[in-house]
């Protein structure tokens, strides 16, 4: 099991990782195909532990269940057939459903699983910022696609 401590010293890691993330990205915009980014990598790795503690640490009640989390859920039982892009409203809010490739084929061609997630939407039907970047902070693992290997 996870403690706070652990958190913590994701948290630390977290911090050098992003910045140098983030100038990989910048300094590959416009480039196409593989591209070595070991620093976008070892970012997404720690953004995943991170997560499973988090969620270990909400398993075991340390840490409750988030909004986003709670409705995420409650929406998944009450539309398990919604299509990508569908809007639905929930306790007086819209909502957006969003499926985003997990895993692909050895080829990189097909996609083998599909992650879902819920979106947010305001006012002006635009996705809510603040809830999609948390989305990807509960769930960084379906942000990064991986191939499939058989």
């Amino acid at each position: 099991m996870y403690s706070i401590t652990d958190l913590n010293h994701i948290n630390e890691e977290l911090k050098p990782l992003k910045i140098l993330a983030d100038k990989e990205i910048n300094s590959i915009i416009g480039l196409s195909g593989m591209v070595y980014t070991p620093h976008i990598d070892a970012y997404n790795d720690v953004c995943v532990k991170k997560a499973a503690i988090l969620r270990s640490l909400k398993d075991y009640n340390v840490i409750a269940y988030s909004d986003i989390e709670t409705i995420s859920a409650q929406l998944d039982l009450l539309h398990k057939r919604i299509k990508n892009g569908e809007t639905i409203e929930y306790n007086k809010c819209k909502y957006q459903r969003r499926f985003a490739p997990l895993k692909l084929s050895k080829s990189g061609k097909v996609v083998q699983k599909w992650a879902k997630f819920w979106l947010k939407l305001d006012a002006e039907d635009k996705v809510n910022q603040e809830w999609e970047i948390q989305v990807k902070e509960i769930w960084p693992e379906y942000f990064i696609i991986r191939a499939f290997d058989i």
